[in-house]
């Protein structure tokens, strides 16, 4: 039986699912009322998932050692990481935004590791020395999930700054909630004065994007809560892990300084949260940065770079 096939026909129909249910949750933004559309969309991301699992755990038993020892590995288990939280977060939030914004940056990621990528680079090769250990599943594995988690929240800020471009935006604490107050007053007043009629439009709209900006706020800082542990986690890991392969837990390698740059800005983002020192728009521009900081710690220092980490990605 032919492995390596069997995984390739698993990625590549991952890959075709992935187009197909970009088209679906896109047309779930464009038609509100096909609630029909988000479970169609649901369903083909766990088929998705469950393809990728397969796809990784063929490599895992038909090689010999967890598939996270190269980048295209690390890419299709991103790509798995990423659909694992899309439906974590669709399961306890129903926002149409979630896969409408984490499809497209999954379709890329599989599509870089497929199309991109030389042959030479998608073939399993034997482990050095350093990554014959258990440190690689927990280490790696918990990096990415984490990667996965700061992406989609990133990209929720991001949508946030569209959405709130050209706009003064407070969403916290009362300056909210008197906004929303005052648009309601002003909608009722208007109803009820038959003196002046006047079109309601403009405040529905205005209270109706105001809830869209608190419910993508929300949303980004909960998932961003939630890959920031795991970056603390997969971090320490790391360093225990760099201790018993080189001696020393800190090494200032260009990987751990971004690493720890990422974890910092993320830090101070959660940090101005919850002190509420920073409020509508300077939270989502922070977390903005932060989407460039992983994709910098992730992929840029492997690519103009060398470090105790090269060996792992790109030679």
């Amino acid at each position: 039986m032919n492995w390596n096939s069997i995984e390739n026909n698993l990625i590549n129909l991952s890959f075709a699912i992935l187009l197909i249910t970009l088209v679906i949750y896109w047309l779930n933004l464009a038609f509100t009322n096909w609630t029909l559309l988000n479970q169609i969309g649901t369903i083909c991301t766990i088929t998705i998932n469950v393809l990728l699992s397969n796809a990784l755990m063929i490599r895992w038993i038909h090689n010999g050692y967890f598939p996270l020892s190269n980048l295209y590995e690390s890419l299709i288990f991103l790509t798995w990481g990423m659909t694992l939280v899309h439906l974590i977060l669709e399961k306890h939030n129903k926002s149409k935004l979630i896969g409408a914004i984490n499809i497209p940056i999954s379709l890329f990621t599989i599509a870089f590791a497929s199309l991109s990528l030389p042959v030479e680079m998608k073939k399993a090769a034997p482990l050095v020395p350093a990554l014959r250990s258990n440190w690689l599943i927990m280490h790696v594995s918990i990096m990415m999930i984490s990667y996965a988690a700061l992406i989609l929240g990133s990209l929720l800020s991001i949508l946030f700054l569209i959405i709130s471009q050209g706009k003064k935006i407070d969403l916290k604490g009362s300056a909210y909630n008197d906004s929303i107050n005052r648009i309601q007053f002003n909608y009722s007043s208007k109803r009820s004065s038959y003196l002046e009629p006047q079109p309601l439009y403009n405040n529905s709209f205005i209270l109706n994007r105001m809830n869209l900006l608190q419910s993508i706020d929300n949303l980004s800082y909960r998932v961003i809560g939630l890959g920031f542990p795991l970056l603390t986690i997969g971090i320490i890991a790391g360093a225990v892990w760099a201790n018993e392969a080189w001696g020393s837990y800190w090494s200032w390698d260009p990987k751990e300084t971004w690493a720890l740059i990422t974890w910092l800005i993320f830090a101070t983002y959660l940090h101005s949260r919850l002190t509420q020192s920073w409020t509508g728009k300077k939270p989502a521009i922070l977390a903005s940065i932060g989407f460039i900081a992983v994709w910098i710690c992730y992929l840029g220092v492997n690519f103009l770079g060398k470090g105790l980490h090269s060996y792992g990605w790109i030679s």
